[in-house]
């Protein structure tokens, strides 16, 4: 069924029907990768909508979970070998699926949804979502080990993107990467000589929660999506020429 965008933007909370109106009207709306005018009309279940280049999510009975994942739990909806999965820790109706992957004895959070078009931006490389861990390492990292993680080091499937890292703490290192390369974190490691011992993912793009036990999970809230698809937003659509459109007002 279609319904017009600005009501459809307002019920995703993005703002007052009023405020949706003037972002439409100011080119900052697009259906599908073309921009949006005042009169438009979309179908919430197939059509694409973003604002600002940011993906807003709108079809009827989405759902976004944040997972604290323990050890021991695979990130998978099956394991043939009877492991316990992630998605058994999580509500089963509506089927959901993990976003990204988490090794069998890596710790932390997880995004598990039903939401293909967030998912996808989210673990697409090219929108470079940022995943910050904290690893217990073996040994005592020295500057130079710290100065190679940052610059990126030689894995068997090339060299790794330059990583942000710093000691926290006695052979405890922070790492935040924006790949997503199998046991990206751990190789790192090895590569510099800190064999990984205990591995924690302590946030997902701007998404963290150190309140959430091993094991527990919670919904996310409409903010805390519209700040996830905000990080894995594509480039703004152009503008319209000067004297075609009204003035930007911050979304209420």
């Amino acid at each position: 069924m279609s319904e017009r965008l600005q009501k459809v933007l307002a019920r995703a909370g993005i703002g007052s029907r009023r405020a949706c109106e003037e972002l439409i009207a100011d080119g900052r709306v697009t259906v599908n990768g073309s921009v949006a005018t005042l009169g438009t009309k979309v179908d919430p279940s197939v059509d694409e909508i973003e604002v600002d280049g940011s993906l807003v999510p709108v079809a009827e009975g989405l759902v976004h979970y944040l997972l604290n994942k323990p050890a021991g739990v695979v990130t998978t909806a099956v394991d043939p070998g009877g492991r316990p999965t992630v998605v058994e820790l999580v509500p089963g109706v509506p089927r959901v699926f993990p976003v990204g992957r988490l090794d069998a004895e890596t710790e932390g959070l997880l995004i598990l949804t039903n939401d293909g078009a967030l998912a996808h931006r989210l673990t697409h490389p090219s929108f470079g979502i940022e995943k910050e861990y904290v690893a217990l390492v073996g040994g005592t990292p020295r500057p130079a080990d710290v100065r190679a993680l940052r610059r990126g080091v030689a894995l068997d499937d090339g060299p790794t993107a330059p990583a942000r890292v710093s000691v926290i703490g006695p052979a405890t290192l922070r790492i935040t990467i924006h790949e997503g390369r199998n046991r990206q974190v751990r190789r790192m490691c090895d590569a510099v000589g800190l064999p990984v011992q205990r591995l924690v993912r302590t946030r997902v793009g701007p998404i963290s929660d150190r309140r959430l036990r091993p094991g527990d999970w919670r919904p996310l809230s409409p903010a805390e999506v519209q700040a996830l698809a905000a990080a894995a937003a594509a480039p703004p659509p152009e503008r319209p020429p000067p004297g075609n459109h009204r003035v930007r007002r911050p979304i209420r």
